[in-house]
C-alpha cells in the first residue's frame, strides 16, 4: 500500500466521520476514495482529501444538510464567494430562530408549574357561530410550519403596510389567520395558507399575493389563550364538542391570531381555532 493511501477506518479517526457516512458521500460523490481495491472493494483515500473531509464534518456541525454542503463545496471550489454567503445568511437565519424557540422553551420550563403539567393556557367552551364569506388577501405555500408561517405573515404584513412611506396597499378588516388544508400534521411539506381580510381595491403587480374569498358558514370555536405551540389543547377541546354533538369538519380550520407575539408575553396570546361543520347523518 503506498504511504499516502490510508485506509478508511484510518481517515475516518483523522476527519471523524464515521465509516458508513463516508460510504454515504462516495455514492454521492461528495468525498469518493483515491483508490479501491479491486479484489476487496476495500477505500483508500489520501492525505490531500483529508481536509475535504474535515470541510464537511464541519458544515454538517453547522447544520447544513448535504445538499447544501454540495452546493456549498462546488462553489469553493469555483471560487464563488456569493454562493457561500448566502448559504451562510439562510443558515444563521435559521440559526437564530431555533435559538429563539429554545429560549422560549427554557422560560416555559423555568417559570411554569411542574405539577400542572408544564402549561399554563385556557381554552373557552366551544360555540356554534356563523362566520361571513370575506376577502381575503392570501399566500399558499408548503413548508415546516414554525418556518413558512412567520414567512407569509412576513410578506402579508410588508405589502400590506409598506415600509418605504408609501400608503397601505389594503384596508385590513381583521386579525391575521392561519388556514390548515392538510388533514393531518405533516412535519416538512405542510400546506399553508395565511391569510389577511381585506376591504377597497388592490393592486397586486409583481407580488406572490392573490385576493380571494374564504367561503362562510357553520363554524364551531373557542377563544385559546397561551403559546401557539401547544393550540393542539384547543383543537382536542373542539373534536371532544363535535363528537358530542354529532358534527363532523365540512372544510380547512382556521387559527386566528388576535394579538401581537411582539407586544404581548407568550401566555397571553390569544387565538381564535374555528373549524367548519356540518350534521352526520342520524345514526341507523
Amino acid at each position: 500500500m503506498p504511504v499516502d493511501q490510508i485506509p478508511i477506518g484510518t481517515f475516518s479517526r483523522i476527519t471523524q466521520l464515521s465509516k458508513k457516512a463516508l460510504r454515504l458521500y462516495d455514492e454521492r460523490g461528495l468525498l469518493v476514495p483515491a483508490a479501491r481495491d479491486i479484489c476487496t472493494g476495500y477505500r483508500y483515500y489520501t492525505f490531500a482529501q483529508a481536509e475535504r473531509g474535515i470541510h464537511i464534518r464541519h458544515l454538517l456541525w453547522l447544520g447544513f444538510d448535504l445538499s447544501e454542503v454540495e452546493a456549498i463545496l462546488e462553489a469553493r471550489e469555483c471560487g464563488d464567494a456569493g454562493t457561500i454567503r448566502d448559504h451562510f445568511a439562510r443558515r444563521l437565519a435559521a440559526a437564530e430562530q431555533e435559538v429563539g424557540r429554545l429560549h422560549a422553551i427554557a422560560e416555559v420550563l423555568r417559570t411554569q408549574d411542574p405539577l400542572n403539567g408544564g402549561f399554563r393556557m385556557s381554552v373557552t367552551e366551544p360555540v356554534i357561530k356563523e362566520v361571513p364569506a370575506m376577502r381575503v388577501l392570501s399566500r399558499r405555500e408548503r413548508g415546516v410550519y414554525q418556518e413558512t408561517i412567520p414567512k407569509l405573515i412576513g410578506e402579508l404584513c410588508a405589502y400590506v403596510y409598506p415600509t418605504d412611506g408609501r400608503q397601505p396597499a389594503a384596508k385590513v378588516a381583521g386579525p391575521i389567520m392561519f388556514v390548515c388544508h392538510d388533514e393531518e400534521y405533516r412535519e416538512t411539506d405542510a400546506d399553508i395558507e395565511m391569510a389577511i381580510p381585506i376591504t377597497g381595491s388592490v393592486n397586486l403587480d409583481g407580488t406572490g399575493i392573490e385576493v380571494r374569498t374564504l367561503p362562510g358558514g357553520r363554524f364551531v370555536s373557542v377563544l385559546y389563550t397561551g403559546p401557539y405551540p401547544e393550540v393542539g389543547k384547543a383543537c382536542e377541546r373542539l373534536f371532544a364538542y363535535m363528537s358530542e354533538h354529532r358534527l363532523a369538519p365540512a372544510g380547512p380550520s382556521r387559527e386566528l391570531y388576535l394579538n401581537d407575539p411582539g407586544l404581548v408575553p407568550e401566555d397571553e396570546l390569544l387565538t381564535e381555532v374555528q373549524f367548519p361543520v356540518q350534521d352526520l347523518p342520524p345514526s341507523a
